[in-house]
């Protein structure tokens, strides 16, 4: 069995002075988010054992206070292929992961998160609001064998659901 986690990045300061989208930095409630969401994933027990994450500030951001806040001990990284992609593209990135990582944590944006829960569940419409994470459950033994409709939703939760905030 294969984990991969979805989480959107937290809520961007559309306010704060930047060069382009891709530099957008988070606020403070969305700092508050990320953080929260970083303490309930490690509350749960299930961190993952690997993170990849939009080269966004926004993205970096959020996995950073999340990681941070819940002392997560897995690796980071950082990829430009999760920043306005596409889900196909994603899928892809899903599928080359080494197969000694059970669960995968991706950290990105939307509309391209939704797109890609829908597509790997088979139809589900699920909202990802800022800072939501997801836990999809897929039966395979390799990253590789991935496909669409192949997997299920686990769980979805957000820092409002949390009661601290809205996300």
């Amino acid at each position: 069995m294969k984990t991969i986690f979805l989480l959107r990045h937290a809520k961007s300061d559309w306010g704060a002075g930047y060069d382009g989208d891709h530099e957008r930095p988070l606020n403070d409630r969305g700092r508050k988010a990320a953080a929260l969401i970083g303490d309930y994933l490690a509350g749960l027990g299930e961190l993952p054992d690997r993170v990849l994450s939009s080269s966004a500030v926004r993205a970096r951001e959020t996995i950073g206070l999340a990681a941070a806040s819940g002392r997560w001990p897995c690796p980071v990284d950082t990829t430009p292929e999760l920043y306005d992609t596409s889900p196909d593209l994603v899928l892809q990135v899903i599928q080359r992961q080494d197969d000694s990582f059970h669960s995968l944590l991706l950290v990105g944006h939307q509309p391209t998160w939704s797109m890609l829960l829908d597509g790997l569940v088979g139809g589900a419409e699920v909202k990802m609001p800022t800072a939501a994470l997801v836990r999809i459950d897929v039966p395979v033994e390799r990253w590789r064998d991935v496909e669409y409709g192949s997997a299920s939703l686990r769980w979805h939760v957000t820092p409002r659901q949390l009661g601290r905030g809205k996300s």
